[in-house]
């Protein structure tokens, strides 16, 4: 029988109203005890407060809020007439919260009876009658849709009936079955009369509805009866105001808005009229029940709005037309006028329309529409989805066996295991010996694969092919993991050896418990194998040598998430990742869902653009929508898509929902404890071991004291009592040695608890006699569910509140973790199935039950995130434009999803329509969210170009993990200067903090700290959240335990993302040159990391040195330098211990510390080099500073302009400290005139406290270069002909008639005199034709002479002789010679040629036995070419070839004319001087004289690596040759030969990409090919198919 919520809503209401309460609530009383009480308000309020802290240490410490209050009405209830708690009150107390502190209740009762007595006689007497209705914590109504009874009518029971019957103590089945049943017509049966509830009843709601739609159809194709039904459906099934909202919005529109607001304001007395309505108003409701419709033969609407196509509405419209005219007819004999349409006939047009498959994304009603079958999908649910229910639009709710029981105490609803079915899924088991001896090695104690891993097994071990595995919990997903690590691995064996360096693999588990876990367990069994198994989490960081050798890495999303940003570092790592498995991806629905989202997107991406093979595994547990998923991760559903149901858990599991009805929170802990009882009595009766999961440390010994008392006083014990033998005596002896008094206390009772602040070698002892069955009834918390496998036949979840910090309240317990814990019910060896319970309040028993029946399809939360994500792909260069962006998009699980369910999204099924890619969509989501960006200076956001450029703040933040919210509050609040007060007050205001809330049973406790911990000022006080955020930091540091719960949870939370924003925003400060800041944020930084305050004594980092130590240490105000320059004597003595002298002296020297010594030397008048010698001052010791390095902050900055002009990031490696040798760094910084008096330098430990070194940097005795004298103009002169050379035969050796610009400036000093010229011009304005007229001038004016062409390079050398052997040795009949290393000619050709073309080294070598040499002594013409080179290593060749030129003339008489060819030069003017070289023939033109105009852009890129570095400006090289040259030739210099390779390569991964990716190759596929056949380099072959050439010197 199918259930609707409509007839559930009646039962659920009736019984949230029939549970009578005992006690008045806690805001009643203290309204009553606030006015009536004869005392100041002050102290009333004093003494409330401290009884609340009493009840606290009564219920537990993990209690919220609500139940403390709950808690704290009843125990003034229960002590009020008692003078001291006696026999009876301790009983009730320990019934109600199980073991408490004797001392709290003492207190407590005198409290109370002080508190009676300041009121008066009569007061007390109010409080104590019995009429008690009010319930504390009721809300005024419970909200339909959350307590369903699963349940449905009886045949022939009307809805009438279910009201009136009230809920009975006898057990109620019910089975679900598939077929809907109509409930056939009844007359109602008169009842009497209820008072008018104001009059809104149905009859109300028909009239305001026939107001707004007065046509006889509503404008959704449905009779005003059925709008009123839809109206009254939504009105009792919405979860929430703002869900209620937009149901009605979506329904009626939002033109009726006046109609909304009426339907919600009086949506109370609307549910209570229809439900206790006059006789008369029955009939009407009856109506629009449908009662006088014809037989129904489909199922009624409910609160979901069923999306029809136009076709659709317009069927059911002219349908229900004639329905109606056809009744008419009848009733009242008229005859019908117009088209007759057939109503049986459109009925089976409309089934025939649902059942007909329709394309994907249609729009219409797709999702009914029957999947497409895959191969490996094994659910057993998909055939019940075929029929017509669920067609019909009904979603199915339970297995048809399911037992539905309901109490007043609680109702239950259980689903009884499913017995594994015959079926002929993997029985073909693959045998372990089958396989070959890798495989054997990694499944060494596993004789064959279960019958999932043996259906898996071709796609996991025999291809590449991405994989999403959905199968239960403890079914061997695991296995399948390891099957596709131990394929990739296959592929890198050569000759028998595991290339370890070629792959990575990364598996990234949702929790640390879960990494740790999968650390152990593929560690153990790939070690034999070779491979490293390393995790790689929060807690657990890798050097980078570490990263290197491992082949194996267990992370968690949000650490892997944060290594894939970062595109500097950590390339080389993501590019040898080869298998990406990700655990539970369920998760995608859960808050943290949008990073592996990103984390998919980003691989898949990648694996795009770099053309690289990257496998993802999905592994999930069972859930709805896999096909979306699998959609998601690319995986072929024919081939990847493999899905388990339930009959494929090695042990069947049985599921029991418990929802208990109490609503105050006293009662509902008593309830528990009850129920709990009754299930752990139930299975331990059966001869069966019980684990009850708890949420809190305390919670386990409580519970457990609770259920052995509720067994010893129900005569019961004898089924917990272990058995008496050997070991149990053993057993017994072994506990009796524990230090826990629980323990000991408990386990001969047959009880025990594990929790994660139990000693290990107790948590063992558990354990241990767990598995050996001496202890009957484990309580535990979740950690032993993640951490250690131990089954149990069944488990108990108790309670589903959960404290969670990042959200700062109590939140449901996640999918995931229900899951994990069920996993651990039914031990395979010994048990046919498992049981699973979970106890929950009334309200989320719908919840869990939808969640553990995959009911609900799991959505996307991208969207929240989307602007942190984008900033993200920005930062990392992947993302550089708005097609880029919305291209990215499409790779994400919201998009699936948006196509799927677009009205989830905000999107229309028009827009849909018009645009089914959702172009438009994502092109509007990249936009807004690229202006927040842009706002808020994360990025650079042309909207006109849409281009994306990122900013330092948005490297930043994406580094850091900062969320845009946050950077928005950093950027309106941090300012140049500001104290450490300022600070945290800025941190406080972090949007991560936003969820935290302040309770008022913490105040108390937070104001003590606030007047007693805080050492700098808290604005705002303990009353706002930012305020208390900077309360629980200041107490973190100051090392202050909690008492509070949560108050712990959230300090833990709080200190866990402070660290990080107060590093972010000390990289903010030294990106913005702000020196002061930079110290306070990094001293800050390690304040947190530390725990210990600035103003503290930097020994206090040593844990071998005790606090009585450090105070008298203190009290002598001794500070390291101090105690640097005493003995180990002298401090013994002073602190009055003469052994630890030598202790402390020794701490002292291990501080890390630097000598600095820095020198300076101006380059031009506004550039400095600084050289900075670093010596280490500490002694290093591994136990202290580790085995790698320390790491420094190094920056220069200007102290009267607060300003830092260098900064960097310093290694200082253990080996260079051990040897004691000075490391050296040089780097440039800007000075300006007048010249500051000093520069500092500093040097500061990145994670020591009290280690900073500086020195300054003094501009006393500096002397700046002579300012340089302006750039030559270029003269406007009319261009000169080539005819100026007067001689034909020269003329003829150019193609080009006249010369350019800076060729007729200089052509007359060159060729019409010998004055020795420097020419500083830039590249490509024709300097070699000025070389050339200086050596005409000779072969003109000195035909015995010789002239010599210097050239910087071997290359430009055989460049100038394969040009110059034509023209001038063919055309002109002069000798020439070339002189290089690679071609020494005999000394007779030398002798005899006219020109000599050769490097410096060669001509240094020649000319120092110019005596011996005449050919060195006939040279006229010297030319130098790159002349500016005398700046770099090769300088002093040059400047001795010069020096010795002007010798050997001064020594031959001869003058020798010097030409030099340069770039535009700085200080052309020293050069030209140095050269003996007048006024006349200096030219030295601005760099912007070009012949051909040049457009420059500079981008700069962060990083210290070069690979890393060089790797990122791939991406822009490739966006800057689609932009600046599209069509025309393209030269990428870059710094080395491999590196020609490797760019070569990333760019032709980005055109492949593309949609034209052969868009760079200008020539035909033939003519391609014959170059090809040329080439001998394979590599090269792919760069010319695709129009690169990829080369070297």
């Amino acid at each position: 029988m199918l259930m609707n919520r409509y007839e559930f809503s009646a039962s659920a209401f009736r019984s949230s109203k029939s549970i009578c309460q005992y006690t008045v609530s806690w805001k009643r009383l203290k309204e009553i005890i606030t006015k009536e009480a004869d005392v100041p308000q002050q102290e009333v309020d004093g003494a409330l407060r401290e009884l609340t802290q009493y009840v606290k240490a009564i219920v537990g410490s993990e209690a919220s809020f609500e139940t403390i209050e709950s808690s704290a009405a009843f125990i003034f209830d229960l002590l009020k007439s008692v003078s001291i708690v006696g026999k009876k009150e301790t009983t009730r107390l320990r019934q109600v919260f199980g073991p408490f502190p004797a001392s709290a209740a003492s207190n407590a009762c005198s409290l109370i009876n002080k508190i009676v007595s300041w009121l008066p006689e009569n007061t007390l007497d109010s409080l104590g009658n019995q009429d008690r209705q009010e319930a504390d914590g009721e809300a005024s109504m419970t909200e339909f849709g959350k307590n369903i009874k699963f349940q449905g009518l009886r045949r022939g029971q009307t809805f009438e009936e279910d009201v009136l019957s009230s809920d009975s103590d006898d057990e109620d089945r019910r089975e679900l079955d598939l077929k809907y049943i109509a409930s056939p017509k009844k007359p109602i049966a008169p009842k009497k009369e209820s008072p008018n509830k104001d009059s809104f009843d149905s009859s109300w709601l028909q009239r305001e509805v026939a107001q707004y739609f007065p046509g006889e159809e509503t404008y959704l194709g449905m009779s005003k009866e059925d709008l009123c039904s839809t109206i009254f459906d939504v009105l009792t099934a919405s979860n929430s105001d703002e869900q209620l909202q937009n149901d009605l919005f979506e329904l009626l529109g939002f033109d009726r808005f006046e109609l909304i607001q009426s339907l919600i304001q009086n949506k109370q007395k609307i549910i209570e009229g229809a439900l206790t309505q006059p006789e008369g108003n029955k009939q009407t409701r009856a109506k629009a029940d449908g009662g006088n419709r014809p037989p129904v033969t489909r199922p009624n609407y409910g609160c979901q709005v069923t999306v029809q196509t136009e076709n659709e509405r317009q069927m059911m419209k002219m349908m229900r037309r004639e329905e109606k005219k056809e009744k008419r007819k009848n009733e009242e004999g008229e005859e019908d006028v117009g088209f007759l349409f057939d109503p049986v006939y459109l009925r089976a047009q409309r089934e025939a329309a649902l059942r007909a498959p329709q394309p994907m994304f249609s729009g219409g009603r797709g999702n009914y529409a029957p999947r497409e079958k895959y191969p490996f999908v094994f659910d057993s649910m998909e055939e019940a989805r075929q029929s017509s229910a669920f067609i019909g639009g009904v979603k199915m709710v339970l297995p048809d066996s399911f037992i539905n029981k309901s109490t007043k105490l609680a109702e239950e609803v259980r689903i009884p295991h499913t017995e594994a079915q015959a079926t002929n899924v993997g029985n073909q088991r693959i045998k372990i010996e089958d396989l070959d001896e890798i495989a054997q090695l990694a499944f060494k104690n596993t004789k064959a694969l279960n019958r999932i891993q043996s259906v898996v097994f071709d796609a996991a071990y025999k291809t590449n092919e991405n994989l999403l595995i959905c199968a239960p919990t403890g079914a061997g997903k695991t296995n399948i993991a390891m099957l596709t690590i131990l394929h990739e691995m296959k592929q890198h064996i050569s000759q028998g050896v595991i290339k370890k360096d070629e792959f990575k693999i990364v598996y990234v588990a949702p929790m640390k418990a879960l990494a740790a876990e999968m650390v152990r367990n593929f560690g153990g069994r790939l070690e034999p194998l070779g491979i490293s198994v390393k995790e790689l989490t929060g807690d657990m960081k890798l050097s980078k040598s570490e990263i290197i050798k491992t082949q194996m890495l267990v992370t968690t999303p949000e650490k892997w998430d944060v290594v894939t940003r970062k595109s500097t570092g950590d390339v080389a790592l993501t590019q040898l990742v080869k298998l990406l498995i990700i655990d539970e991806v369920h998760l995608l629905h859960d808050d943290r869902g949008s990073v592996i989202e990103s984390l998919v997107a980003r691989t898949i991406r990648q694996v795009e653009s770099s053309q690289s093979m990257i496998r993802i595994l999905g592994l999930s547990a069972t859930l709805p929508n896999y096909i979306d998923v699998a959609r998601f991760l690319h995986v072929n559903p024919y081939v990847g898509l493999y899905f388990f149901d339930g009959r494929f858990r090695p042990v069947p599991l049985g599921q029991t929902f418990v929802g208990i009805k109490a609503t105050s929170k006293v009662q509902f802990l008593q309830d528990m404890h009850t129920v709990c009882y009754d299930k752990v009595l139930e299975q331990v009766r059966q001869g069966y071991q019980v684990m009850v999961f708890v949420h809190a440390r305390n919670d386990t010994v409580r519970t457990a004291m609770v259920l052995r008392d509720l067994a010893k006083n129900n005569g019961e014990m004898g089924f917990f009592t272990p058995e008496q033998s050997a070991q149990y005596g053993q057993a017994e002896k072994s506990t009796l040695k524990s230090r826990n008094k629980q323990l000991k206390e408990l386990f001969p009772d047959g009880f025990g608890i594990h929790h994660a602040g139990m000693l290990r070698q107790d948590r063992n002892l558990v354990e241990r006699y767990f598995a050996a069955g001496h202890i009957k009834c484990l309580v535990c918390t979740a950690t032993l569910a993640w951490g250690v496998n131990l089954p149990a036949h069944a488990v108990i979840i108790k309670g589903t509140e959960i404290y969670d910090s990042k959200k700062g309240a109590f939140v449901d317990l996640g999918i995931l973790d229900v899951m994990q814990i069920f996993g651990r019910a039914g031990r395979p060896q010994f048990d046919k199935f498992g049981h699973g319970t979970i106890i929950t309040a009334h309200e989320k028993l719908s919840h869990y039950l939808s969640l553990m029946t995959r009911q609900n399809p799991i959505e996307s939360q991208y969207i929240n995130s989307l602007t942190d994500n984008l900033n993200a792909e920005i930062a990392l260069g992947t993302v550089t434009n708005i097609e880029e962006a919305v291209k990215w998009l499409s790779y994400t699980y919201l998009y699936v999803r948006m196509r799927c369910n677009p009205l989830a999204y905000g999107i229309t099924y028009n827009t849909l329509e018009t645009d089914p890619m959702l172009e438009q969509h994502r092109r509007d989501l990249i936009v807004d969210a690229g202006r927040k960006l842009d706002k808020a200076q994360m990025v650079r956001f042309d909207e006109r170009t849409g281009y994306f450029a990122s900013t330092d703040l948005g490297r930043i933040a994406s580094h850091f993990y900062i969320k845009y919210d946050t950077v928005e509050v950093i950027n309106e609040h941090l300012k140049q200067i500001m104290t450490e007060a300022d600070v945290f007050a800025v941190v406080s205001k972090a949007q991560e903090f936003d969820q935290i809330k302040v309770r008022d049973d913490e105040l108390e406790e937070l104001d003590g700290i606030h007047h007693d911990i805080c050492v700098m000022q808290v604005p705002g006080g303990s009353e706002n959240t930012y305020g208390k955020v900077n309360i629980l930091l200041q107490a973190y540091i100051s090392r202050h335990g909690m008492d509070a719960f949560s108050l712990v949870s959230d300090q833990a939370y709080v200190a866990q993302n402070a660290g990080r924003i107060i590093r972010a925003l000390f990289e903010v400060a030294l990106k913005k040159g702000w020196p002061v800041m930079a110290g306070r944020l990094l001293n800050l930084c390690k304040t947190i990391d530390k725990r210990l305050w600035g103003f503290e004594n930097p020994l206090r980092q040593f844990p071998l040195l005790t606090n009585e130590i450090l105070n008298k240490l203190e009290a002598k105000k001794m500070t390291v330098d101090r105690l640097k320059e005493m003995d180990p004597k002298e401090i013994g003595h002073m602190v009055h211990h003469p052994r630890m002298g030598g202790v402390i002296k020794r701490c002292v020297n291990q501080i890390p510390l630097l000598d600095l010594e820095a020198s300076i030397q101006p380059i031009t008048r506004t550039v400095l080099r600084v050289r900075l010698n670093i010596q280490p001052e500490f002694k290093w010791d591994d136990k202290v500073h580790g085995a790698t390095a320390e790491s420094f902050w190094i920056w220069v900055e200007d102290p009267d302009n607060n300003h830092i002009y260098h900064s960097e990031y310093f290694l200082l490696h253990k080996k260079q400290v051990l040897s004691g040798e000075a490391q050296q760094l040089v780097f440039t910084i800007p000075i300006f005139e007048p010249l500051p008096s000093q520069y500092y330098v500093r040097a500061v430990s990145d994670r020591w406290l009290g280690s900073q070194s500086s020195c300054a940097i003094s501009f006393q005795h500096l002397i700046l270069p002579e300012r340089h004298p302006p750039h030559t103009e270029l003269l406007d002169l009319t261009p000169l002909p080539k005819s100026a050379y007067d001689d034909p035969a020269l003329e003829a050796l150019y193609k080009f008639s006249h010369f350019n610009p800076i060729q007729t400036q200089i052509f007359h000093v060159l060729y019409h005199t010998d004055t020795n010229v420097l020419l500083g011009a830039p590249t490509g304005s024709g300097k070699t034709v000025a070389a050339e007229m200086a050596i005409f001038r000779v072969f003109r004016e000195y035909p015995k002479a010789k002239a010599v062409y210097i050239a910087p390079l071997k290359a430009l050398v055989r460049e100038r002789m394969e040009d110059w052997k034509v023209r001038i040795e063919q055309k002109l009949g002069k000798k020439v010679v070339e002189l290089t290393g690679d071609v020494t000619p005999d000394m007779r050709a030398v002798a005899n040629a006219d020109l000599i073309v050769t490097t410096p080294e060669k001509w240094d070598g020649v000319s120092r036995s110019w005596q011996t040499r005449s050919y060195v002594k006939a040279v006229a013409l010297l030319v130098i070419d790159e002349i500016h080179l005398l700046g770099d290593d090769r300088g002093p060749v040059l400047e001795v070839i010069v020096s010795r030129t002007n010798f050997i003339s001064s020594h031959t008489e001869k003058p020798v004319r010097v030409v030099g060819l340069s770039t535009a030069l700085a200080n052309a003017r020293d050069l030209a001087d140095w050269l003996g070289i007048k006024q006349m023939g200096l030219y030295n033109f601005r760099p912007s004289v070009r012949p051909v105009p040049l457009e420059v852009h500079i981008h700069g890129f962060p990083g210290q690596h070069y690979c890393p570095r060089m790797a990122t400006m791939n991406k822009p090289t490739f966006q800057s040759i689609k932009t600046h040259s599209p069509e025309k030739p393209v030269l990428v210099f870059v710094s080395s030969r491999r590196q020609t390779r490797l760019t070569a390569l990333d760019l032709i991964a980005f055109l492949a990409a593309e949609d034209n990716p052969k868009q760079w190759l200008h020539m035909e596929e033939m003519e391609v090919s014959g170059v090809l056949r040329l080439i001998n380099k394979p590599g090269q072959h792919s760069c010319y198919d695709m129009g690169q050439i990829a080369g070297d010197p």
